[in-house]
């Protein structure tokens, strides 16, 4: 049967002041649409903590990594941007640096020389102010956020709004919308880790991704010189419907068009995801290095593509002012009927 949708707002905790950001309250955010789909979003770091879908029984399970409590996402070791919208640019900058209109504009560096999404203290240890509402049948949280000129190092006031969308159809809508006062860079993405088993790893998984093209890169995961290569015939090929059992990714692929890109499936519980984007690319991460539950699921990054700051043979990542950088990435849940 049924139920009335439901939204609830509870908080989960206090952040505290850090970087020049006050201390302040987070909330979470229960989307429930009546159907059997829910979801849970906080306001810290916009982050995606919770996604309820049912198996081929219609047993419910959080299909979305979650940390036991507000003091694992607030740590940096114990949290490698579990569930949190990334920004202001996702994935690698190579020498945190990039040059705009002739202009050099130095980042802060967070691995090594380089800097990766969005540097020490990026959009996801932000807490940002959230509305949440009924819109038709469905139910839609709205996390903002203003990042200041010279925030990490990038030009420009960037304004980011994140918005997640729980359908009745089983269908999460993650969108990014950004503007800004100066030309800049710009790359966003949301980091769950996925488990459609609702535990375990991601080891009884099964991936199809129908990208034929993938990024290639050096020891410190940064893009090397040239196009990125067929992956036929090598690791990375999952073209054709692929267990994960024992197998490592964590490289960036090239998404072919917008038809679905991915799905995973955990023939196990029966439980299947569809996803597809407007993005160029997708990082794909299977978590060996997560310190805290490896492999405990899989990254699905749509986004930009790492270091298209300093690569014009990339699509363009930068954004002017009076322009918005918008981005859409549809996840469909659905089970498989039970054997009879």
């Amino acid at each position: 049967m049924t139920a009335r949708p439901r939204l609830e707002r509870t908080t989960v905790g206090t952040a505290p002041a850090r970087a020049g950001q006050p201390e302040a309250a987070v909330d979470a955010y229960t989307l429930e649409t009546g159907t059997g789909f829910a979801i849970t979003a906080w306001s810290y770091g916009a982050t995606l903590v919770e996604v309820l879908a049912a198996d081929r029984f219609g047993r419910r399970a959080n299909v979305c990594l979650r940390l036991p409590d507000l003091d694992a996402y607030l740590d940096r070791a114990r949290n490698p941007y579990v569930g949190a919208t990334v920004g202001r640019y996702c994935r690698c900058v190579a020498g945190a640096e990039f040059v705009i209109d002739g202009v050099r504009h130095r980042l802060a560096r967070n691995e090594g020389p380089h800097h990766v999404h969005g540097g020490p203290e990026g959009l996801d240890r932000r807490v940002w102010s959230a509305e949440a509402a009924r819109d038709g049948d469905a139910l839609e949280v709205r996390f903002t956020v203003t990042s200041p000129d010279g925030d990490q190092g990038y030009p420009g006031e960037l304004t980011v709004q994140t918005a997640y969308r729980a359908e009745p159809d089983g269908s999460l809508v993650i969108t990014h919308v950004a503007s800004t006062t100066a030309p800049t860079a710009v790359g966003l993405t949301n980091h769950a880790f996925w488990n459609l088993a609702g535990e375990g790893t991601v080891d009884g998984h099964r991936l199809h991704l129908r990208a034929t093209e993938a990024v290639r890169f050096d020891e410190h995961l940064i893009p090397l010189p040239g196009p990125p290569e067929a992956v036929a015939g090598t690791a990375r090929d999952f073209t054709v419907d692929r267990p994960l059992d024992g197998v490592r990714v964590d490289n960036c692929f090239v998404v072919p068009d917008r038809r679905v890109l991915a799905t995973l499936t955990h023939p196990g519980s029966g439980r299947v995801m569809r996803v597809s984007t407007d993005q160029p690319a997708v990082g794909v991460y299977t978590g060996d290095w997560f310190t805290g539950r490896p492999r405990g699921g899989i990254c699905l990054e749509t986004g930009a593509f790492p270091d298209a700051p300093n690569r014009p043979d990339y699509p363009s990542a930068r954004l002017d002012p009076g322009e918005s950088c918008r981005h859409r990435t549809t996840h469909r849940f659905e089970a498989a009927e039970p054997v009879r």
